[in-house]
């Protein structure tokens, strides 16, 4: 129950700041994409929760490999469907060449970041299972979700845009990128809300780095390796 309440909360936080944010600016809001974005974290957050326990954890382990597989596989297909498509949802190999640089040089700056964290910090003794998971499932599933049709379809809701550090900025890279954080961060247990301000800083603002690689490459290449980088380096330092 309380996955389900965090869920809706979520989603109703989608709608109110979204609606708003279009009321702002009415010429360029498009109501119907801002339900499709809804409907596409609920349904995303319920694959990652075995759709409330109705799905029978048929893999096992101690990591959500079921989960995070059954929301990697809708959110492809959902990225298969004409409204979106792969490369619209940045789906694809391709870079663009004259934005790779500049990510290229981001991207270096942040391994060394994730490096200096994993190295300054107190890391227990990780299983095979554990670094398997770390390696894979997290940028595997997240990028193309909240940097893929998540943003796509919040970039259609609120359509405009402001041009800077080489990317037109839209009001969907914002709200990817808090709700990123939200759901790491935004907690319920035993009826007590809880809210990590730090977990919120340290998901959110590197969500925002990610949307731009993403933007300036065109691809989420680089944003699903430096995701992966960044969840297990510390497993190996």
């Amino acid at each position: 129950m309380n996955e389900i309440i965090l869920t809706g909360l979520n989603a109703l936080a989608i709608l109110i700041v979204g609606g708003l944010l279009g009321l702002i600016d009415r010429r360029n809001f498009r109501p119907w994409w801002l339900v499709v974005a809804t409907v596409l974290f609920v349904v995303n957050d319920a694959a990652l929760l075995n759709f409330y326990g109705l799905l029978p954890d048929l893999v096992g382990g101690r990591w959500n490999w079921l989960g995070k597989g059954v929301a990697l596989i809708i959110t492809l297909l959902i990225a298969s469907h004409p409204a979106f498509g792969w490369k619209r949802s940045g789906l694809t190999l391709a870079q663009d060449r004259k934005g790779l640089p500049s990510a290229l040089l981001v991207s270096a700056v942040l391994i060394a970041l994730f490096t200096w964290l994993a190295i300054s910090g107190d890391n227990d003794p990780a299983s095979a299972e554990t670094m398997a998971f770390q390696m894979t499932m997290p940028g595997l599933e997240e990028e193309p979700f909240y940097r893929g049709i998540f943003l796509l379809a919040l970039n259609e809701a609120l359509r405009g845009r402001v041009r800077a550090l080489g990317i037109q900025w839209g009001w969907g890279a914002l709200l990817s990128s808090a709700l990123f954080g939200m759901a790491h961060a935004f907690g319920l247990e035993d009826g007590a809300f809880s809210f990590d301000l730090m977990t919120f800083l340290m998901t959110g603002v590197p969500a925002l780095i990610l949307v731009w690689l993403r933007e300036r490459t065109g691809s989420l290449l680089l944003p699903i390796l430096l995701h992966n980088f960044g969840n297990s380096i510390g497993l190996f330092l």
